[in-house]
């Protein structure tokens, strides 16, 4: 039997959090990328970031940093459930992607096409989190 539906209806995807274990380096990057600081919550050791076209991420600033660190859920041979990365539209990867290596930004992988409607790229942020870039080129953002 299947549990009954939620009868709220989701309306939106509001953000992402991202854990990071170096406040200053984190801003620095992900403004490098386009997000400006919004919002900060001490309390939770947090803040938002927005990109110019309102796409909002969260910076968690509680994370250790450890000598070689790795990426637990998609560098160890055991793959833990979790999310393992934000997926971001942008207008031009091939941009993107010239940018990226102007800044010394290692591209992980790509680009390349994922299924028919969209061409992407991997990174990763200081911490090793991985980020993923997207240019639609069938459909539309939505």
């Amino acid at each position: 039997m299947n549990p009954p539906a939620n009868p709220a209806r989701i309306l939106a995807y509001d953000h992402i959090g991202i854990r990071v274990s170096d406040t200053s380096r984190a801003i620095n990057f992900y403004q490098s990328l386009g997000f400006v600081e919004s919002a900060s919550f001490p309390q939770f050791e947090a803040n938002e970031m927005l990109s110019a076209d309102g796409v909002r991420i969260n910076l968690i600033f509680n994370g250790t940093r450890t000598a070689n660190a790795h990426n637990a859920l998609l560098d160890a041979p055991i793959k833990l459930p979790g999310i393992t990365h934000p997926a971001f539209i942008v207008d031009d990867l091939q941009r993107l992607q010239t940018w990226l290596g102007e800044q010394g930004i290692t591209i992980t992988e790509g680009p390349h096409p994922i299924g028919p409607r969209r061409v992407a790229l991997f990174i990763r942020d200081p911490d090793g989190n991985v980020l993923e870039f997207n240019q639609l080129i069938t459909g539309d953002a939505q």
